[in-house]
């Protein structure tokens, strides 16, 4: 509770003359609110902003701002969630045989980079985490990428911009390279027990859905602050 107070989470507290802090029913409705959106696993660092921008607002009893402000909060993680199931639903169709690329020829490591619009450095490190293997020209040892491998590497590129954790798309990749190609929505989602340590990303569909149920719980809980008022 103090540190809540410190960091400005909660309305500054009275004290009674013995010196006891001195609590109330908007001090715990505050309180409620920062739980909600301090609860679990975080989305990125735009999203927690916007759920402190909510509390701060409530804080300096500003409710109906706190309440626009958490319809923004949810609008940010259901746009969030939207583009983890635009790049899902891409994973699936090419999982399935539909081709990810139209290229014909055979790049080097330098032409693929600028053609997928990341760095050499970011194409290194996915095959160093084994993402992909790629095939090297026998005569000089250099990285040749073809269609096939251009193609997985959009779905690695679409998957780590919609969000997921490089784990998450290699368990994915893992799974889809032994010849199963059902289940990867699940599989992206679902740490396997002996991944000790895991973030939002690691879950990352399932972290969104979190916090789109705690926007509406937010709102609720504000709807109803604000009733208390009327």
């Amino acid at each position: 509770m103090r540190l809540y107070e410190q960091w400005g989470l909660i309305p500054p507290v009275e004290r009674s003359l013995t010196g006891y802090r001195r609590f109330t029913d908007r001090h715990l409705d505050c309180l409620r609110l920062a739980r909600m959106v301090n609860t679990g696993f975080y989305p990125g660092t735009m999203i927690r902003r916007s759920g402190i921008q909510v509390i701060k607002k409530a804080v300096s009893d500003d409710l109906g701002g706190a309440l626009e402000l958490a319809y923004q909060y949810k609008a940010l993680v259901q746009a969030e969630r939207a583009h983890a199931e635009i790049a899902i639903a891409l994973l699936e169709r090419w999982a399935q045989g539909s081709a990810a690329d139209a290229t014909n020829q055979l790049l080097h490591i330098g032409q693929t980079a600028s053609l997928l619009g990341v760095s050499v450095d970011v194409l290194r490190n996915w095959e160093r985490n084994g993402l992909i293997k790629t095939p090297r020209n026998p005569d000089n040892r250099y990285r040749l990428y073809g269609p096939q491998e251009i193609g997985r590497l959009r779905v690695i590129r679409t998957l780590s911009r919609a969000g997921y954790s490089m784990m998450a798309i290699l368990r994915m990749m893992t799974r889809l390279d032994s010849g199963q190609t059902e289940g990867l929505r699940q599989v992206l989602d679902t740490p396997r027990p002996d991944e000790d340590i895991f973030s939002a990303s690691d879950r990352w569909l399932s972290t969104l859905m979190e916090h789109e149920m705690q926007a509406e719980k937010m709102i609720a809980h504000l709807e109803e602050m604000i009733g208390k008022q009327g």
